[in-house]
């Protein structure tokens, strides 16, 4: 289940290493940016980590930048406060590393520092802090899982030459936790001495002269890495929200002067406006009222009053991502949104794609999850006579099973 960000801890910080193009997953986008259950990959890695309420450096490959922002678009508001910029990575992991303690440094080093692979996405809550109090009671410390299978050493020909015995054997994951200044300062001296290929921090950490420590980690904090770990892991995280409600929305907006009107956070030229104490955008209102009705957390006046002079005008994506939020600090998401315009003017086909392009991206979805569909009510009633414009919407989220 998805923690809520715990009170800051103000010693510790996590750097996010995701700057890899994961070419063994087999995917047209790098492995982070992949949606799983509703979100990126990389969203749900940074969901997890907010758990910790400890701040959050990213290390991005350069050219990811609209990637990553979409990443954040997706995620609730307490996760993006944990957010520091994302810096750019280098051609190995361990450059990347290095990339993100050197911005961490610059805006004051941590105590203790978690490094964490954004391909690792259920990270759980109890491993996190694991890892800090390792690190603070030994300096170095890594996740590991004793090995159930025989291990087998090979030659280059593939034959069986040595067979370790398992019990002493760990497969290692991540979050890797150090004391700061001794990870920090193993690194510059590896690139002193022009060595970067190291696998991991801990075998840099030994390299320096350090010892690691090996605590228990958690065979849900897979690494997604080949094509089928894409559909293992979506089965895992829909597993944890197994609560799927439906809300629906429905708005009206009357016509009056004007030149163009909003509708699913588009702006359509029109000879006339629609009227409201918002901009008025009857779509994303509906949409609003969807999920909060689905929450069943009220309705958007509830949330935005129309009597209070601050949403006077506001573009009403600001609603829509209001509703979103709440969804997200619910630790759920949102599965599908369904919305209906019906009306005689303006046309709605020339610019359906862009609604649900803006719809997404206000909501952090890929376009696959919303839908926009219009019609006319055959010249009756108030839509007939185009008086005004009416919208419908679904919305189907999934939550954790509350406490």
């Amino acid at each position: 289940m998805t923690q809520s960000p715990a009170p800051p801890l103000t010693d510790v910080a996590i750097v996010l290493v995701a700057a890899g193009r994961g070419l063994r997953a087999g995917r047209e986008l790098p492995k982070q940016y992949v949606p799983l259950a509703g979100k990126p990959l990389l969203a749900h890695t940074i969901a997890a980590l907010a758990a910790l309420g400890a701040p959050v450096q990213p290390v991005i490959a350069q050219g990811d930048e609209l990637l990553f922002a979409n990443v954040c678009e997706g995620l609730s508001a307490a996760a993006r406060a944990l957010l520091l910029p994302a810096v750019p990575g280098g051609a190995t992991r361990q450059t990347s590393v290095r990339a993100g303690l050197e911005a961490l440094a610059r805006v004051g080093a941590p105590a203790i520092v978690l490094i964490h692979d954004g391909a690792r996405c259920q990270p759980g809550h109890a491993l996190l802090l694991r890892a800090v109090e390792a690190a603070r009671q030994f300096g170095g410390a890594v996740p590991g899982l004793a090995v159930t299978d025989t291990i087998k050493q090979v030659d280059d020909q593939g034959r069986s030459c040595a067979t370790p015995d398992r019990a002493r054997l760990r497969a290692v994951q991540t979050p890797q936790s150090f004391h700061f200044n001794l990870i920090h300062a193993a690194h510059n001296d590896a690139a002193k001495q022009e060595l970067a290929d190291f696998p991991d921090d801990a075998t840099l950490a030994e390299w320096a002269g350090h010892e690691v420590h090996v605590f228990e980690g958690e065979a849900l904090n897979m690494k997604v890495t080949r094509p089928e770990d894409f559909a293992l892991v979506e089965t895992r995280l829909l597993a944890d929200l197994p609560d799927i409600r439906t809300g629906q929305g429905y708005d009206v907006h009357a016509f009056g002067p004007g030149d163009h009107v909003w509708l699913g956070g588009v702006k359509i030229g029109h000879d006339q406006s629609l009227i409201g104490h918002s901009d008025a955008d009857v779509l994303l209102h509906a949409l609003t009222d969807a999920l909060l009705g689905a929450l069943a957390d009220g309705d958007i006046g509830s949330h935005f009053p129309p009597s209070d002079p601050q949403w006077k005008g506001a573009a009403s994506d600001r609603f829509l991502r209001h509703a979103v939020d709440l969804v997200s600090a619910r630790g759920g998401m949102i599965a599908h949104l369904d919305g209906t315009l019906i009306c005689e003017a303006p046309k709605i086909g020339p610019h359906r794609e862009a609604m649900r392009a803006r719809i997404a991206e206000i909501c952090g979805l890929p376009v696959g999850r919303v839908g926009v569909k219009a019609t006319t009510s055959e010249g009756l009633g108030f839509t007939g006579r185009r008086e005004g414009i009416a919208a419908m919407a679904l919305a189907t989220i999934r939550l954790p099973v509350q406490d």
